[in-house]
């Protein structure tokens, strides 16, 4: 179930990087209509509980790998889509972007070579939290048999299992995937506040 996990959370996380980031830099450099469209349907998605959202993802797209790691990726495309956005619309101000722009420079130059590099140094912290809270999500949809496949481990079913057997007297069922469930996400946890402090501090330097 470990193994299962991982590989959701990674999958959905990296397709919500490979989206979120990309419509960010666009919305925040190009802004306008497409900033404004881009801005009110991320902050409507934002808006929606996150597990309310993945459930009714789940719901749609049905049970699966790969659709529970669609209906997670969906889930944070918004902090990513916020998070580059609001970073690209203070850099695009600054006095060396304005004048590669007055030189000529082409709009995806000076995203490539100016913005990217400087809106992505908290993106690994958002990413590590994630991942974390994905575990958790993921937890809650195998809980309510949205999840994966009933053939396939999970620590959300093992849960469920845990809990109809719990009236016969088998508490401790529940015990190891609680613990799994705990251990990972404290761990990605610690992941992000290490980044943090290492971002920082590079920063500082700098």
């Amino acid at each position: 179930a470990s193994g299962v996990a991982l590989q959701v959370v990674f999958v959905a996380v990296s397709l919500a990087v490979l989206v979120g980031i990309p419509l960010g830099l666009l919305s925040g450099y190009i802004g306008g209509l497409l900033d404004r469209v881009l801005v009110l349907f991320m902050d409507t998605l934002y808006t929606i509980p996150v597990l309310l959202l993945s459930v009714v993802m789940a719901f749609l797209l049905g049970r699966g790998i790969l659709n529970a790691s669609i209906a997670l990726c969906v889930v944070y495309i918004p902090q990513y889509f916020r998070l580059v956005r609001n970073q690209t619309s203070q850099v695009k101000s600054e006095l060396y972007i304005e004048a590669a722009i007055s030189m000529g420079a082409s709009p995806l130059w000076v995203i490539r070579k100016y913005l990217l590099k400087n809106v992505l140094t908290s993106v690994p912290v958002v990413l590590t939290l994630n991942a974390a809270d994905a575990v958790l999500v993921l937890g809650g949809l195998g809980f309510l048999g949205l999840g994966l496949p009933e053939n396939i481990p999970e620590w959300g079913s093992d849960l469920n299992m845990a809990l109809v057997a719990l009236p016969t007297g088998i508490w401790w069922t529940a015990i190891y995937p609680g613990m799994a469930m705990f251990v990972l996400v404290l761990g990605l946890s610690f992941i992000g506040e290490g980044l943090e402090k290492i971002l920082s501090e590079t920063s500082l330097q700098d």
